[in-house]
């Protein structure tokens, strides 16, 4: 189970406007690395949303079935806010409905795919001809 915890507008390449949803999941117990003492944490995830700002406003504190995942992705940098560290990152955490078993395969960027047409499966001598 996760809950909308409040929302965020964010701008598309063309300045034009959207808001997304700010998830979060349940509380978990975390054992610090270099401590050995647990803290409490819980995950959040953005999803992007087509409603206006009075709508997502009033969807704050709503429950939908499902969980926040560890999805891994291309590397980007993120800076720790409490420190100012530069960290490469390897992964996102991603909302996923529950009845979804897994989450879908990337494509393949249309720039590096190849595609060849079967000239088999058409006619070779000009002439329509109705498969029987």
């Amino acid at each position: 189970m996760v809950r909308i915890i409040g929302y965020k507008q964010r701008q598309k390449e063309n300045g034009e406007l959207f808001n997304v949803l700010e998830l979060q999941g349940g509380v978990e117990l975390i054992r610090s690395k270099s401590t050995g003492n647990f803290y409490a944490t819980a995950k959040k995830a953005y999803i992007p949303s087509t409603f206006d700002e009075q709508t997502c406003i009033a969807l704050t504190g709503t429950e939908m079935q499902g969980s926040i995942i560890k999805e891994e992705c291309e590397p980007y940098e993120y800076v720790v806010t409490e420190t100012g560290e530069e960290i490469i990152m390897h992964h996102r955490w991603t909302y996923m409905p529950e009845d979804v078993k897994e989450p879908v395969a990337k494509s393949i960027p249309l720039e590096t795919e190849t595609l060849q047409p079967n000239i088999e499966q058409f006619s070779q001598n000009g002439a329509l001809q109705y498969a029987s």
